[in-house]
């Protein structure tokens, strides 16, 4: 897999294509569907972070807003400040880059000069456009994200990834966002309501890289692993790993998980592999 560079805030990069990158989740709210409440409170988020960072993550996504479906929203201000002293004590320390998960261009723009590298918004800067500023302004990596929420989507599971994301890179270019700080999420469980539609979008994941950047996976303790494995939300690590193996095969980069371990050995099993295919001497 040919390596690029990711361009971040702060003068920061990951390189992108040799090995997969685990992306630990660090939701600091009350209502996430798998671990709402447990990292809430600043010194267990951080010690979570911490824990995320040794079991070899290399991005820490802080979220504080529930995404899942029929969460109740909450203000930017509610937001900023539960993600904002987290960031900045993970900024402190140095331990990993750091990713806020926005949709919020207030939200983001705090967040990068608190200390976040990465702005990842599940709504494809289609729901507050002015986040594409933020990463143009800050330098941020931007992670892209489809989603099938408020709208009618196209039968086809890839032609409405390319409708909506040809659209978001389309924001993203206008607002000055360069092409090498871009990575898309094809959002998985984000309005894929079925087992099967989300089984299709890994079957082709391939067809994605039509679009020319990077790839993240967020498969993590989703509904459809649930569907076919038949456990519960926190229960779906070894499913969440297998879906990370095949997505790893099928092209993708980064890995966005809550069970940072198990992830990390069978993306490096995943790695060991590619490795062979590209050099079988093992030079």
């Amino acid at each position: 897999m040919t390596t690029r560079r990711w361009q971040l805030a702060h003068g920061r990069h990951l390189d992108l294509g040799g090995k997969a990158v685990v992306v630990g989740i660090l939701n600091v709210t009350p209502d996430s569907f798998s671990d709402g409440g447990l990292f809430a409170a600043r010194d267990t988020a951080l010690a979570q972070a911490r824990r995320m960072v040794e079991e070899g993550a290399a991005v820490i996504d802080v979220g504080g807003e529930s995404t899942r479906p029929g969460a109740s929203a909450v203000t930017g201000e509610e937001e900023q400040a539960r993600v904002l002293p987290v960031i900045e004590a993970l900024a402190g320390s140095g331990e990993a880059l750091i990713s806020v998960d926005t949709y919020r261009e207030d939200t983001a723009r705090l967040a990068v000069a608190a200390g976040a590298h990465i702005v990842n918004d599940v709504w494809g800067l289609q729901r507050e456009p002015g986040i594409a500023r933020v990463a143009a302004e800050t330098g941020a990596g931007l992670v892209i994200m489809h989603t099938g929420r408020g709208r009618q989507k196209l039968p086809d599971v890839i032609d409405d990834q390319l409708f909506f994301l040809r659209k978001s890179l389309e924001i993203a270019r206008a607002s000055g966002v360069a092409d090498d700080q871009i990575v898309l999420d094809p959002g998985f469980g984000f309005a894929k309501e079925t087992a099967e539609e989300n089984l299709d979008l890994m079957a082709r994941f391939t067809e994605l890289q039509a679009l020319g950047h990077p790839l993240m996976a967020g498969t993590s303790r989703k509904r459809f692993i649930g569907a076919v494995t038949g456990r519960d939300a926190a229960e779906r690590g070894a499913g969440t790993a297998a879906t990370s193996v095949i997505l790893r095969l099928k092209g993708a980069h980064l890995f966005r998980v809550h069970d940072v371990a198990i992830n990390v050995d069978a993306l490096t099993l995943a790695d060991a592999m590619l490795a062979r295919e590209t050099d079988p001497s093992g030079r």
